[in-house]
């Protein structure tokens, strides 16, 4: 029996056993025991994780070189998901292999849910392969939601009214932590739309197709390829982006990590800046959401014409 069918066929017998009761809301606060998060992105476990402190345990299993959009748990961390007071999820179709599992519906918070209107639809690219995921497509859904400032928001909400049922003996501070963290999420959100502004009719190319919800939120004009920070593209790659500058002609290139070196060369002969913009999926090896954001930011200051 393959992993895949393996864990399908474990929780799909845990959904036929009788029902299980959902912890009721107030024993958090009559108990000792500590509320229990799982999420399937690191920017879902840092704004949970900023809301909680220590009153509840925030995780986020994914390895740390992987994009969680593409992961495929193994058995035991499946049942962890499955075990957890809560799971966060993110909505627009990310952590594919939730479809194909059994979670208990009671336990899952889709903080997608109050902006689906807004959920971009995307034709479908190329199937491509990078990193421990193996191949797979960048089509149907855009899901890198959080990098619109605004639907960051709406998630940040999402996640504290969650809390604040499963916490009702905190709610007062879950909500005092998140407008501290809103406050953040919209100070980011007013200088995106200010370089978005300065940036409007300038020509972008983005590294990956990741980048929907940050064109959208702030009127960029920006172009896609599929090149991997390390690997040298091919030759056909190259005439690909050559064909490209004829009709938009780019001077700004966003990447999800920095570029091999020769790469950088490439592109500097061509007239391209590199700009890291890391849309953070998975979690930083330093620094955490807000900080790298305001990394991303002030790359974006750096280039934008003044």
């Amino acid at each position: 029996m393959n992993r895949l069918t393996l864990i399908t066929a474990v929780l799909l017998a845990a959904a036929c056993s009788p029902a299980e009761q959902p912890k009721s809301l107030a024993s958090y606060a009559a108990d000792s025991a500590r509320l229990e998060i799982y999420t399937v992105n690191y920017p879902l476990a840092w704004m949970a994780a900023e809301l909680v402190d220590d009153m509840a345990e925030v995780v986020f299993p994914a390895p740390g070189d992987v994009d969680p959009a593409f992961w495929q748990p193994d058995v035991d961390t499946v049942l962890a998901y499955q075990q957890a007071d809560l799971v966060l999820l993110n909505g627009a179709n990310y952590a594919r292999w939730l479809a194909k599992v059994s979670l208990p519906m009671h336990k899952l918070v889709d903080t997608s849910s109050a902006y689906k209107e807004r959920l971009l639809a995307i034709r479908a690219s190329p199937v491509h392969s990078h990193g421990p995921a193996g191949k797979h497509s960048h089509g149907e859904l855009a899901f890198t939601t959080w990098l619109d400032m605004d639907l960051a928001r709406q998630q940040l909400q999402a996640i504290a009214t969650a809390l604040s049922q499963y916490l009702p003996h905190a709610q007062a501070e879950i909500m005092t932590r998140a407008a501290a963290v809103e406050q953040v999420l919209t100070r980011m959100d007013s200088q995106l739309s200010s370089l978005g502004q300065s940036l409007h009719s300038v020509p972008l190319l983005y590294s990956h197709p990741v980048y929907q919800y940050l064109q959208q939120r702030y009127q960029l004009n920006g172009k896609a390829l599929h090149w991997e920070p390390d690997q040298e593209p091919g030759l056909d790659q190259w005439q690909v982006l050559d064909t490209l500058l004829q009709v938009h002609p780019a001077r700004i290139m966003l990447w999800e990590a920095e570029p091999l070196p020769a790469v950088t060369a490439q592109l500097a002969q061509r007239g391209i800046r590199v700009v890291v913009f890391q849309p953070m999926g998975n979690r930083p090896l330093e620094g955490d959401f807000a900080s790298l954001m305001a990394e991303n930011i002030a790359g974006l200051e750096r280039v934008a014409p003044r």
